[in-house]
């Protein structure tokens, strides 16, 4: 009998013992190709010496010193590498371990900004349907994915729902693309206005779209329009760079591509590949500057952040993007996969839609092209999904409730950066086999 509490208490788990590569090896010497890098993590792979190396340098070195007595090297030296990488001001890191610690952070120092700054009516938080920001109470808050929030919803405090950038459902017949991204922007400064601009604190948003809906990008401009709009009301911009970021799109930070820089950005996730939880909330110099030259003290704190091993695998995991021009891979498996995936699916009988950015792909599953409806939620076509698709060897992110939580099924795909062209093919024909099995 094990004793570990599980995601699934009802699932019965492989016990993975070997990463190899691209690969995962279970307890029965079975392989796995890492289509999704777990949750868009793993993206060196699940061996790489140089990463490995680095965290046993480290630990042999200096494991951990708490962050209330001591900076550390590889702390200072991956803020500085970050801080030189990030779009336009932003550079102040505060490191945390994960995606969920660093939204709660972002979302603290948003409130805490304006209480220094004389301004604590600003309380809203506006955020997109069908987002999803992290499992702790604030950042569970801060999200749109109903089925997560739903059995927590008395301790959850009030956030403001606009909608979300999902062009395949939303954008109306003979609207452009640019002039849906314009309407998308308006529907927040409305919003903005009925809550009242002194009120509003920030607009969080996922760059592109992750597990919620899978892999939802960003219409052309809308960024640009929402960057003029938080400016213009004094509201702060939070960009969710957790799961899309740190290359996973085909630039360092996801916002490089939409020609802006936000208040506070989140990462994590890739910035640690799988060998260290790491994750990190950076910000514009202004908002350090206020609490600098304010109280001196940002009131909040984890144990582990700006672990020190953490911290220098994170090194390692920037210096291999750079040494091995990995970002330019995923640029080139991504739009590989992409046109593999459209050749295989692109008429599939049942998949509406085939989208995303770099090596970051959903593909949504209808059970009637022509309209897109979708699956009734009882079939369960994306546990389904990815019991076949495990049954193959390949790891994949099935999820239901793309539509509004409860209905609609997408795969998502986040491949490791170091794959190679075979992969595509062994990706592309072990989802399919298990799509036949699935739907047909």
């Amino acid at each position: 009998m094990s004793h570990v509490f599980p995601r699934h208490t009802r699932a019965t788990l492989p016990r993975a013992v070997a990463g190899d590569g691209c690969h995962l090896i279970d307890s029965d010497g079975k392989r796995y190709f890492d289509g999704s890098c777990g949750a868009a993590v793993s993206c060196l792979g699940h061996s790489d010496a140089g990463v490995r190396d680095a965290v046993k340098t480290q630990i042999d070195q200096l494991a951990f010193a708490h962050t209330g007595f001591f900076t550390s090297d590889p702390a200072e030296e991956l803020a500085d590498m970050l801080s030189a990488r990030a779009p336009q001001g932003l550079n102040r890191v505060y490191f945390v371990s994960g995606g969920s610690e660093a939204v709660e952070a972002a979302l603290k120092l948003a409130r805490q900004y304006y209480v220094e700054k004389g301004e604590p009516d600003r309380r809203h938080i506006i955020t997109r349907r069908q987002s999803y920001h992290g499992n702790t109470l604030g950042a569970l808050a801060a999200g749109g994915n109903e089925w997560r929030r739903a059995p927590f919803a008395p301790l959850l405090i009030d956030t403001h729902l606009v909608s979300p950038c999902y062009d395949y459902r939303d954008r109306a017949a003979g609207e452009s693309p640019e002039e849906y991204g314009a309407r998308l922007a308006a529907e927040l400064d409305a919003r903005i206005e009925m809550l009242g601009p002194q009120n509003v604190m920030c607009f969080i948003a996922e760059t592109v779209g992750g597990a919620t809906a899978g892999a939802l990008t960003p219409p052309p401009g809308y960024f640009r329009r929402v960057r003029e709009v938080c400016d213009r009301h004094g509201v702060l911009l939070i960009l969710d760079e957790v799961m899309c970021g740190m290359g996973r799109t085909g630039s360092l930070f996801a916002c490089e591509q939409e020609g802006i820089s936000p208040d506070i950005v989140t990462i994590a996730k890739g910035l640690g590949a799988g060998y260290q939880p790491i994750g990190a909330m950076m910000c514009q110099d202004r908002i350090y500057d206020a609490i600098r030259d304010g109280s001196g003290f940002f009131q909040h704190g984890h144990t582990y952040l700006g672990h020190a091993t953490a911290a220098a695998a994170g090194v390692a995991v920037l210096k291999a993007f750079d040494d091995r021009d990995l970002i330019a891979n995923v640029r080139d498996k991504g739009a590989k996969l992409r046109a593999a995936l459209d050749a295989e699916f692109g008429q599939h009988p049942h998949v509406g839609d085939i989208r995303g950015r770099g090596l970051f792909l959903g593909v949504e599953f209808v059970a009637d092209r022509a309209t897109k409806a979708p699956f009734d939620a009882s079939r369960s076509v994306a546990g389904q999904l990815k019991a076949a698709a495990m049954a193959e060897g390949l790891i994949c992110y099935p999820m239901s409730g793309t539509i509004d939580g409860r209905q609609g099924d997408h795969v998502l795909l986040a491949p490791p950066f170091i794959m190679e062209d075979a992969h595509v093919d062994e990706i592309v024909t072990k989802l399919s086999r298990a799509v036949k099995t699935v739907i047909g």
